[in-house]
């Protein structure tokens, strides 16, 4: 595999200052779920049904203004958007370590509601800097960073709760969204290439198709497969009476996706979102029969794990491509929506597979359940395939 596609993406004006801001921006934002359940457990001294259910408030919030966000990024650029989303983090994480559980919930679920469109936002203004024919490596790239900011992000808020208190972890993500939000706003990259005409509106009709909706659903049943995965492995590992071996497993499986993503991204040519996903959703239902102690488990997860980033990045990427230039950030804000609607499926289909069935069964579940999906969203493909700039755009309508 050769290292050119990369260098040429990383020659690019720009390119390697969004990536490095846009991996250190996602760190603050990954390690927010875990922030958020120790300070309820820990600091209020209440249960995790509790936690969860601010938890919940939060991801409701965020799939629900991830659309909104990307469509103010449209039609006003990044920098009021983040002006106004940076001020309500910094509100909230001010004043959620003194806030009663009552009060928090509401607060988690506004707070999600103005979350940072960090990951749709980046991705949008990787996609208008870099050419469309470097976009599998770009894209490749990305998913790699957020790998790193997954593994970085709520292993540094758990450290930061044991060392300190879930008070001062709460106070760090907020130092953290808020030289985010500044670090963007200085930033400001571009949201359109170059000389690329955009229209004052775009109507829906014109690319919320069946094409697009059916992708989204395939990026929903990957994070479905995915967050489940991660549940199973604690599960089979707790079981088994090696739970102090999950960081380390949980650590390798994440480290096979970002060889995946780099090998992927140095390709000639990508591959269909629905394949990839297939494939790892066919790899992944055959892990929980796999025995013989937590380094089997390393081993089994190896197939599955090599094609995370690279199903990402395709999904990314096919999302990008199908739409038009004006409502690119709306189509990732609803592509962040998916994402966060598969995870959150994910927690009570997993553990109640788990508790009934064993997390054997839980790794077969979430991967038949995928193939369905992606079987489903198959016909539908050859109109998710159509290139947004085939389609008429109207600047009056």
């Amino acid at each position: 595999m050769a290292l050119e596609p990369y260098r040429r993406v990383l020659a690019l004006p720009g390119v390697r200052a969004l990536l490095l801001v846009g991996m250190l921006a996602r760190i603050p934002m990954t390690g927010i779920g875990i922030t958020l359940t120790l300070h309820v457990v820990n600091g209020l001294g209440m249960g995790f049904l509790q936690a969860g259910l601010v938890g919940t408030g939060n991801l409701v919030g965020a799939a629900i203004g991830a659309p909104l966000a990307g469509r103010f990024v449209d039609r006003h650029g990044l920098r009021p958007v983040f002006a106004v989303t940076t001020a309500v983090q910094l509100a909230f994480w001010c004043t959620a370590p003194w806030l009663p559980y009552e009060a928090l919930i509401p607060g988690a679920l506004i707070a999600g509601l103005f979350n940072q469109p960090v990951f749709g936002a980046l991705r949008q203004c990787l996609g208008a800097m870099v050419p469309a024919e470097r976009h599998q490596s770009a894209f490749a790239l990305d998913s790699m960073a957020v790998e790193v900011s997954y593994m970085v992000g709520p292993a540094l808020a758990v450290a930061i709760s044991t060392g300190f208190s879930s008070t001062v972890t709460m106070y760090a993500v907020g130092v953290g969204l808020v030289g985010t939000g500044v670090a963007l706003y200085a930033l400001n990259p571009p949201t359109s290439s170059p000389g690329e005409e955009i229209p004052e509106s775009v109507p829906r009709r014109e690319w919320l198709r069946p094409g697009l909706l059916t992708l989204l659903g395939v990026a929903a049943s990957l994070t479905f497969v995915l967050t489940t995965t991660e549940l199973s492995v604690v599960a089979t590992l707790k079981a088994g009476a090696a739970t102090q071996w999950t960081g380390l497993v949980l650590g390798l499986w994440c480290g096979y996706s970002l060889i995946g993503g780099f090998v992927y991204g140095g390709l000639p040519r990508g591959f269909s979102p629905l394949l990839l996903t297939g494939v790892l959703c066919a790899f992944t239902a055959p892990v929980g029969i796999i025995g013989g102690g937590w380094w089997w488990l390393c081993l089994a997860l190896v197939p599955a794990g090599l094609m995370c980033a690279p199903a990402m990045s395709a999904t990314v990427a096919a999302v990008n491509g199908r739409v038009p230039a004006g409502a690119r950030g709306e189509a990732m804000g609803l592509h962040g929506t998916a994402l966060l609607i598969g995870g959150a499926c994910a927690g009570p289909a997993a553990g109640a597979v788990v508790d009934s069935h064993g997390p054997g069964w839980a790794f077969a579940a979430a991967g038949a359940v995928g193939l369905v999906l992606v079987l489903i969203a198959f016909p539908f493909w050859r109109d998710a395939r159509r290139p947004a700039a085939a389609e008429p755009v109207s600047a009056s309508l």
